[in-house]
C-alpha cells in the first residue's frame, strides 16, 4: 500500500482549486481580477481495489445501500452515481472523489474530462430510462445518486430511485416544480409571504399583452416551463415585452414551455446566487456566488448560461445571509412541506439585493453552472456525507462544512459564435499543461473524444 501511494503521489499532485485564488476583497459586481495563488493541500485520488479487498468493498457497499447514513458516519464508503455530463457535473465528481466517505464513483454520461478524472468511472445509462438507472444502481451497489441537471428531476427520476430504496440527492417530480413551473413557484412565494416581485400568470396572449400595456416597462416575461435557460426576457420597453409574448405563446418558440407565461415586475439592484442543502425539513447554508451572463467583455452582448463566476460574493454579508435563510430559504422549505411535496436537494436562490433589502428572483433545484465550480473549489468538507444525510433526512446531525477563505474564480472558454451558431469537433490542446499550474483546475463542460483520442469541443461552453 505504501509503495502504491508513493508512486501515485510522484506521478501527479492534485490541488483543491478550480481556478486561481487569492484572499477575498470587496470589489464591484463587475468581477474579480485574480492574481497570486491559494494555499492548497495535495489530495491523493481514490485507488482501485482488487481481489479479496474488492470483495470487502462490494460487501460494504451493499450494506451502505441499506443503511447509507450509518455507513458514512462510521467511516464506511458509499458508492455514488452522478447524473449529467457538463461543467457542473465535472466539478461535483472532482469534489465528491475527495470525500473520505466516497466509495466507487460513477458518472453518466460524463465528458472527456470526467472520463480521465482519477477515481471516476464513466458509463452510458440513459437518464430518461428510469428502470435502467435503477438497474445500474442495484448492480453496482450505489448508495447515493446525485442528479446534476434539472431536466431528469422534473421528469421524476428521484421518484423512481426512492421507490426502489436508492437515496437520491434531488427533489421529487412534485417538488421540482419549484424550477419546472415558474407559476407554481410564484404562487408558493405569495402564499407563504416570501419576498419577491409582483407578478401575474397567463394562458391567453391577449390578456398578457393588456396587462403589460397597463404596467409599462421595464418588465419581465417568462415561460412557465423549462426552456434551457432562455425563457426569460427582461424587456426594457413595452414593444419588446409584447413581442416576447408572441414568441412564447403564439409562435411557440419554446414549445410547450411557453403555453403559459408569467409576467412580473422588474427588480433593480445587485444580483447574487445563494445555495443551501435541504433534507428532512432542515436547510444547511452553503455559500454565495456571483456570475456573469453576458458573452462580451465589460458585461456586453447576448445573455448566456454563464461566462464565469466567483465566490464568495462580497454583497452577501453574514448578516444578509442570515436574512436570506430566515425569510427565503426556510420559509420555502416549510411551505413545500405544508403543500405535501417536501423538498430534498440543493436550493439555488437567485437573489436581487438593493439598499440592504433582498428579494427572490427564482429558485432552481440544482447547483448553478458555473457557480458550482467555484463552490466546489472552496469546499473543504466531506460532500458525500453531506448529500447523503440530506437524501436520507439526517441533516440535523451533519458536521459543519468547512470552506477556504480564499476567493475562487471560474472563467468559461466558449466556442466562437456562442451563444449563436458555433462549430463542434475543434481539437483542444494544452489542458494538461494548464492543470499542472498551481491553483488551477480545468473543468470540462462541452467536450468529447474523437476517433483519434483527442479532446474536441462538443458544446457552446467548452471549458
Amino acid at each position: 500500500r505504501v509503495a502504491l501511494r508513493v508512486r501515485l503521489l510522484d506521478f501527479r499532485t492534485f490541488v483543491m482549486a478550480a481556478a486561481v485564488c487569492r484572499a477575498p476583497v470587496a470589489v464591484p459586481r463587475a468581477g474579480i481580477a485574480c492574481g497570486g495563488v491559494s494555499r492548497l493541500r495535495a489530495v491523493l485520488p481514490g485507488r482501485r481495489l482488487i481481489g479479496a479487498e474488492m470483495k470487502k468493498r462490494v460487501r460494504r457497499s451493499i450494506e451502505t445501500a441499506a443503511s447509507p447514513v450509518v455507513a458514512a458516519v462510521d467511516g464506511g464508503k458509499t458508492n455514488v452515481l452522478v447524473v449529467g455530463g457538463g461543467g457542473r457535473e465535472h466539478a461535483l465528481c472532482w469534489r465528491l472523489r475527495q470525500s473520505n466517505t466516497c466509495g466507487e464513483l460513477f458518472c453518466s454520461p460524463g465528458n472527456a474530462g470526467i472520463a480521465v478524472e482519477d477515481g471516476v468511472i464513466t458509463t452510458a445509462v440513459d437518464e430518461t430510462d428510469h428502470a435502467a438507472v435503477v438497474a445500474f444502481c442495484t448492480a453496482n451497489a450505489v448508495g447515493l445518486v446525485v442528479c446534476g441537471p434539472e431536466a431528469p428531476l422534473v421528469d421524476g427520476l428521484a421518484d423512481s430511485l426512492i421507490a426502489s430504496g436508492i437515496p437520491c440527492f434531488g427533489p421529487t417530480k412534485a417538488a421540482a416544480r419549484l424550477e419546472g413551473s415558474k407559476g407554481f413557484l410564484k404562487d408558493l412565494l405569495k402564499k407563504y409571504e416570501i419576498p419577491t416581485a409582483k407578478y401575474a400568470r397567463f394562458t391567453d396572449s391577449a390578456a398578457a399583452k393588456k396587462y403589460i400595456t397597463n404596467e409599462g416597462a421595464p418588465i419581465v416575461v417568462k415561460t412557465d416551463g423549462l426552456a434551457a435557460g432562455k425563457g426569460v426576457i427582461v424587456a426594457l420597453d413595452t414593444q419588446t415585452a409584447l413581442d416576447a409574448v408572441d414568441d412564447m405563446m403564439v409562435n411557440s418558440a419554446f414549445g410547450a414551455a411557453g403555453d403559459e407565461i408569467v409576467v412580473e415586475e422588474f427588480l433593480g439592484g445587485e444580483e447574487a446566487s445563494f445555495f443551501a442543502v435541504v433534507g428532512g425539513g432542515v436547510a444547511v447554508p452553503l455559500q454565495g456566488a456571483q456570475d456573469h451572463k453576458r458573452v462580451g467583455e465589460g458585461d456586453t452582448g447576448l445573455n448566456t448560461g454563464g461566462m464565469g463566476a466567483y465566490s464568495p460574493a462580497p454583497v452577501l454579508t453574514k448578516e444578509l445571509t442570515e436574512v436570506v435563510m430566515r425569510t427565503i430559504i426556510q420559509p420555502t422549505v416549510d411551505g413545500m412541506a405544508a403543500e405535501g411535496c417536501p423538498f430534498t436537494g440543493v436550493l439555488f436562490a437567485g437573489l436581487m439585493i438593493e439598499n440592504g433589502e433582498v428579494k427572490l428572483l427564482e429558485h432552481n433545484v440544482r447547483f448553478g453552472d458555473p457557480e458550482c465550480q467555484v463552490l466546489m473549489a472552496r469546499m473543504r468538507g466531506d460532500l458525500v456525507d453531506l448529500l447523503l444525510r440530506a437524501a436520507t433526512g439526517m441533516l440535523g446531525d451533519a458536521p459543519v462544512m468547512e470552506w477556504s477563505d480564499d476567493v475562487a474564480a471560474v472563467v468559461v472558454v466558449a466556442a466562437n459564435g456562442y451563444p449563436g451558431a458555433y462549430k463542434k469537433g475543434e481539437v483542444i490542446t494544452g489542458i494538461e499543461a494548464a492543470n499542472l499550474k498551481q491553483g488551477v483546475k480545468v473543468i470540462h463542460a462541452g467536450t468529447t473524444m474523437n476517433g483519434d483520442g483527442e479532446v474536441v469541443s462538443a458544446g457552446g461552453r467548452v471549458l
